[in-house]
């Protein structure tokens, strides 16, 4: 039987390996892959696998977006680390899942299961994901609601649906809210990405963090990038990196 597996945490992806290959010699991991980029990438140039476990959050995005980009007909084994209460989402749809850390009786019940499979897997279809996503961004903990900023000498508060966008001159993070106003803060863009609502916020580039309703315009861009035009309006051009264009199109979506 061979496997892939799509995970971007090394450790994550060297355990599990090592307790599928405990569980069945002749279970055969035919690559690791860390995000959904290199996934897209690999399904374009390789057969499909008797198997796949996918993680959920990947390092350049959800991985549900890889079913919007190839058409997938292996059985998929969802890993996670949303807690039981987030991820009925899964069960209503009839969907496997391993829960983080995975331990082998866990993993032995779900290969079980895939074993027991009789009738072909159909392509997964995208839509389907989406749903899930949306439950699982709901029953998720709460995000920051108000964030301390700079001002002079003076600390204020500032609600999040005041804030426009996030952005990094140098080692400096900016919020500039919807009325042009723009403040300090102490967190780094890659901190604010684990604590702001992704159905509200995306990152679209290294420098940006975005929140939906600062987006007045989006143009197509050279090398299948977006450039979009924000409200307030950014010193420099703001273009979404051709490798985020496909999850950030599906996030308009949301």
């Amino acid at each position: 039987m061979n496997a892939l597996l799509i995970e971007d945490e090394d450790l994550a992806a060297e355990r599990l390996a090592g307790m599928l290959r405990d569980h069945d010699p002749d279970i055969r991991i035919v690559g690791t892959l860390d995000s959904v980029t290199d996934a897209v990438d690999w399904f374009s140039t390789h057969p499909r696998p008797d198997l796949i476990f996918l993680d959920i959050q990947l390092s350049d995005g959800i991985g549900f977006s890889i079913f919007k980009r190839v058409t997938i007909n292996s059985p998929v084994i969802f890993t996670t680390a949303y807690d039981q209460y987030a991820i009925q989402a899964f069960s209503v749809n009839s969907i496997d899942y391993l829960l983080k850390p995975i331990n082998r009786d866990q993993l032995g019940r779900a290969l079980d299961k895939w074993r027991s499979r009789l009738t072909p897997v159909p392509a997964y279809p995208f839509d389907m994901f989406q749903e899930i996503a949306r439950n699982l961004a709901r029953m998720s903990q709460p995000y920051k609601s108000r964030f301390l900023v700079r001002y002079g000498d003076h600390i204020q508060f500032k609600n999040v649906g005041d804030v426009a966008y996030f952005y990094a001159d140098g080692k400096t993070v900016y919020l500039v809210t919807l009325d042009s106003k723009r403040y300090i803060i102490e967190y780094t863009l890659e901190e604010l990405e684990t604590q702001l609502d992704p159905a509200r916020f995306f990152r679209v580039n290294r420098k940006v963090i975005a929140q939906i309703q600062s987006i007045r315009d989006i143009r197509t861009h050279l090398g299948g990038r977006l450039r979009l035009q924000l409200q307030p309006a950014a010193g420099e051009d703001i273009l979404v990196s051709r490798e985020r264009v496909a999850d950030f199109k599906s996030w308009l979506e949301y």
